[in-house]
Protein backbone atom coordinates (compact mmCIF):
# COMPACT_ATOMS: atom_id res chain seq x y z
CA UNK A 1 0.00 0.00 0.00
CA UNK A 2 1.21 3.47 -0.90
CA UNK A 3 -0.52 6.25 0.99
CA UNK A 4 -1.05 9.64 -0.67
CA UNK A 5 -0.81 12.97 1.11
CA UNK A 6 -1.97 16.08 -0.73
CA UNK A 7 -0.39 19.02 1.05
CA UNK A 8 -0.58 22.79 0.91
CA UNK A 9 -4.36 23.10 0.56
CA UNK A 10 -5.07 26.81 0.76
CA UNK A 11 -8.66 27.49 -0.31
CA UNK A 12 -12.18 26.11 -0.01
CA UNK A 13 -11.86 24.88 -3.59
CA UNK A 14 -8.59 23.07 -2.80
CA UNK A 15 -10.21 21.34 0.15
CA UNK A 16 -13.27 20.28 -1.86
CA UNK A 17 -11.06 18.87 -4.62
CA UNK A 18 -8.79 17.07 -2.15
CA UNK A 19 -11.73 15.62 -0.20
CA UNK A 20 -13.16 14.24 -3.45
CA UNK A 21 -9.79 12.69 -4.36
CA UNK A 22 -8.23 9.38 -3.47
CA UNK A 23 -5.81 10.93 -0.99
CA UNK A 24 -5.39 9.39 2.44
CA UNK A 25 -4.15 12.63 4.05
CA UNK A 26 -4.84 16.33 3.53
CA UNK A 27 -2.08 18.68 4.63
CA UNK A 28 -2.35 22.30 5.78
CA UNK A 29 0.60 24.65 6.25
CA UNK A 30 0.56 26.66 9.49
CA UNK A 31 3.82 28.51 8.96
CA UNK A 32 5.27 31.21 6.73
CA UNK A 33 4.72 29.98 3.18
CA UNK A 34 2.88 30.91 0.00
CA UNK A 35 0.49 28.13 1.03
CA UNK A 36 0.09 29.37 4.60
CA UNK A 37 -3.41 29.14 6.08
CA UNK A 38 -5.02 30.01 9.40
CA UNK A 39 -6.90 27.57 11.65
CA UNK A 40 -9.99 29.76 11.27
CA UNK A 41 -9.91 29.41 7.47
CA UNK A 42 -9.46 25.65 7.60
CA UNK A 43 -12.26 25.28 10.13
CA UNK A 44 -14.58 27.20 7.80
CA UNK A 45 -13.60 25.10 4.75
CA UNK A 46 -14.02 21.80 6.59
CA UNK A 47 -17.50 22.80 7.72
CA UNK A 48 -18.59 22.67 4.08
CA UNK A 49 -17.89 18.98 3.55
CA UNK A 50 -17.40 15.62 5.24
CA UNK A 51 -13.91 14.30 5.92
CA UNK A 52 -14.93 10.70 5.44
CA UNK A 53 -11.96 8.48 6.21
CA UNK A 54 -9.37 11.09 5.28
CA UNK A 55 -6.94 12.30 7.92
CA UNK A 56 -5.71 15.85 8.45
CA UNK A 57 -2.08 16.80 8.84
CA UNK A 58 -0.95 20.15 10.24
CA UNK A 59 2.50 21.25 9.09
CA UNK A 60 4.58 23.44 11.41
CA UNK A 61 8.12 24.81 11.21
CA UNK A 62 9.95 25.46 14.49
CA UNK A 63 6.67 26.41 16.17
CA UNK A 64 6.26 26.54 19.93
CA UNK A 65 4.30 23.84 21.68
CA UNK A 66 1.70 26.45 22.61
CA UNK A 67 1.30 27.47 18.96
CA UNK A 68 0.85 23.87 17.84
CA UNK A 69 -1.52 23.04 20.69
CA UNK A 70 -3.64 26.09 19.88
CA UNK A 71 -4.17 24.84 16.32
CA UNK A 72 -4.89 21.26 17.39
CA UNK A 73 -7.51 22.53 19.83
CA UNK A 74 -9.33 24.32 17.00
CA UNK A 75 -9.11 21.64 14.32
CA UNK A 76 -9.62 17.85 14.18
CA UNK A 77 -6.03 17.14 13.19
CA UNK A 78 -4.81 13.54 13.21
CA UNK A 79 -1.12 14.25 12.66
CA UNK A 80 1.31 17.04 13.54
CA UNK A 81 4.17 17.32 11.05
CA UNK A 82 7.27 19.12 12.33
CA UNK A 83 9.13 20.38 9.28
CA UNK A 84 11.92 22.44 10.83
CA UNK A 85 14.86 21.92 13.18
CA UNK A 86 12.77 20.41 15.99
CA UNK A 87 14.79 18.12 18.25
CA UNK A 88 13.70 14.66 19.44
CA UNK A 89 13.02 16.20 22.86
CA UNK A 90 10.82 18.87 21.34
CA UNK A 91 8.89 16.25 19.37
CA UNK A 92 8.28 14.34 22.59
CA UNK A 93 6.85 17.48 24.21
CA UNK A 94 4.54 18.06 21.23
CA UNK A 95 3.30 14.46 21.44
CA UNK A 96 2.63 14.84 25.14
CA UNK A 97 0.81 18.16 24.69
CA UNK A 98 -1.36 17.19 21.70
CA UNK A 99 -1.80 13.42 22.16
CA UNK A 100 -1.49 13.12 18.39
CA UNK A 101 0.86 11.29 16.04
CA UNK A 102 3.90 13.42 15.27
CA UNK A 103 5.85 13.11 12.03
CA UNK A 104 9.30 14.56 11.45
CA UNK A 105 10.43 15.99 8.14
CA UNK A 106 14.01 15.11 7.22
CA UNK A 107 15.73 17.17 4.55
CA UNK A 108 17.89 15.00 2.32
CA UNK A 109 21.64 15.47 2.51
CA UNK A 110 24.70 13.40 3.39
CA UNK A 111 23.92 13.45 7.12
CA UNK A 112 20.14 13.05 6.90
CA UNK A 113 20.07 9.33 7.61
CA UNK A 114 22.03 9.80 10.84
CA UNK A 115 19.66 12.61 11.78
CA UNK A 116 16.70 10.32 11.18
CA UNK A 117 18.15 7.72 13.54
CA UNK A 118 18.11 10.25 16.37
CA UNK A 119 14.30 10.35 16.31
CA UNK A 120 13.85 6.60 16.76
CA UNK A 121 11.17 5.89 19.34
CA UNK A 122 9.84 9.44 19.19
CA UNK A 123 8.73 10.16 15.61
CA UNK A 124 5.58 8.34 14.49
CA UNK A 125 6.50 8.79 10.84
CA UNK A 126 8.83 10.64 8.49
CA UNK A 127 8.59 12.88 5.45
CA UNK A 128 11.85 13.00 3.51
CA UNK A 129 11.99 16.20 1.47
CA UNK A 130 14.49 18.03 -0.70
CA UNK A 131 16.92 20.45 0.89
CA UNK A 132 16.56 23.79 -0.87
CA UNK A 133 18.26 26.92 0.46
CA UNK A 134 15.79 29.38 1.93
CA UNK A 135 12.82 27.02 1.82
CA UNK A 136 11.42 24.31 4.09
CA UNK A 137 9.29 22.57 1.45
CA UNK A 138 6.83 22.97 -1.39
CA UNK A 139 9.62 23.87 -3.79
CA UNK A 140 8.82 21.44 -6.59
CA UNK A 141 12.43 20.21 -6.45
CA UNK A 142 13.16 16.50 -6.07
CA UNK A 143 16.22 14.89 -4.49
CA UNK A 144 18.19 11.89 -5.73
CA UNK A 145 15.66 9.08 -5.31
CA UNK A 146 18.39 6.46 -5.32
CA UNK A 147 18.70 7.39 -1.64
CA UNK A 148 15.06 6.46 -0.95
CA UNK A 149 15.71 2.80 -0.01
CA UNK A 150 18.01 3.82 2.85
CA UNK A 151 15.33 6.04 4.38
CA UNK A 152 12.68 3.36 3.95
CA UNK A 153 14.91 0.77 5.62
CA UNK A 154 15.56 3.02 8.60
CA UNK A 155 11.85 3.83 8.97
CA UNK A 156 11.02 0.12 8.79
CA UNK A 157 13.63 -0.55 11.47
CA UNK A 158 11.85 2.01 13.65
CA UNK A 159 8.44 0.54 12.76
CA UNK A 160 7.00 3.76 11.31
CA UNK A 161 6.00 4.94 7.80
CA UNK A 162 8.20 7.06 5.55
CA UNK A 163 6.71 9.46 3.00
CA UNK A 164 8.74 10.91 0.15
CA UNK A 165 8.22 14.55 -0.85
CA UNK A 166 9.71 17.07 -3.23
CA UNK A 167 9.15 17.56 -6.93
CA UNK A 168 6.77 14.63 -7.46
CA UNK A 169 4.49 15.00 -10.49
CA UNK A 170 2.27 12.77 -12.65
CA UNK A 171 5.20 12.62 -15.10
CA UNK A 172 7.77 11.16 -12.70
CA UNK A 173 5.75 9.34 -10.03
CA UNK A 174 6.30 5.93 -11.66
CA UNK A 175 10.03 6.26 -11.15
CA UNK A 176 9.47 6.95 -7.45
CA UNK A 177 6.92 4.14 -7.09
CA UNK A 178 9.60 1.68 -8.22
CA UNK A 179 11.24 2.19 -4.81
CA UNK A 180 8.02 1.22 -3.00
CA UNK A 181 7.71 4.17 -0.60
CA UNK A 182 5.24 3.91 2.28
CA UNK A 183 3.71 7.20 1.23
CA UNK A 184 4.01 10.05 -1.24
CA UNK A 185 3.59 13.68 -0.23
CA UNK A 186 2.67 16.06 -3.06
CA UNK A 187 1.98 19.78 -3.12
CA UNK A 188 3.07 21.73 -6.22
CA UNK A 189 2.91 18.59 -8.39
CA UNK A 190 -0.89 18.53 -8.18
CA UNK A 191 -1.36 22.23 -8.86
CA UNK A 192 -2.12 24.27 -11.96
CA UNK A 193 -1.79 28.05 -11.62
CA UNK A 194 -1.54 27.70 -7.85
CA UNK A 195 -4.74 25.70 -7.42
CA UNK A 196 -5.17 21.99 -6.73
CA UNK A 197 -5.93 20.26 -10.01
CA UNK A 198 -8.28 17.25 -9.94
CA UNK A 199 -6.97 16.02 -13.30
CA UNK A 200 -3.41 15.83 -11.96
CA UNK A 201 -4.65 14.11 -8.79
CA UNK A 202 -6.46 11.55 -10.93
CA UNK A 203 -3.27 10.89 -12.92
CA UNK A 204 -1.31 10.39 -9.70
CA UNK A 205 -3.94 8.02 -8.32
CA UNK A 206 -4.29 6.00 -11.52
CA UNK A 207 -0.54 5.49 -11.82
CA UNK A 208 -0.34 4.50 -8.16
CA UNK A 209 -3.19 1.99 -8.59
CA UNK A 210 -1.53 0.53 -11.69
CA UNK A 211 1.69 0.11 -9.78
CA UNK A 212 -0.07 -1.60 -6.87
CA UNK A 213 -1.98 -3.89 -9.22
CA UNK A 214 1.18 -5.02 -10.96
CA UNK A 215 3.07 -5.26 -7.67
CA UNK A 216 6.40 -4.56 -9.27
CA UNK A 217 9.21 -2.34 -8.13
CA UNK A 218 12.85 -2.48 -7.27
CA UNK A 219 13.76 -1.49 -3.77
Amino acid sequence: MVRLKYCGNRSADDVQVALASGADYLGFIFTESKRNVSPEEVKRWLALASLGDKQLVGVFVNASVDQIASVTEQLPLHVVQCHGHETPAELAVVKEATRLSVWKAIHHDDGALETMKQYAGVADGYVVDSRVAGAWGGTGVSFDWEAVPRYLEEAARQGVPCFIAGGITPDNIERLLAYRPDGIDISSGIETDGRKDPAKMKQIEEKTKQYLAVGKGAK
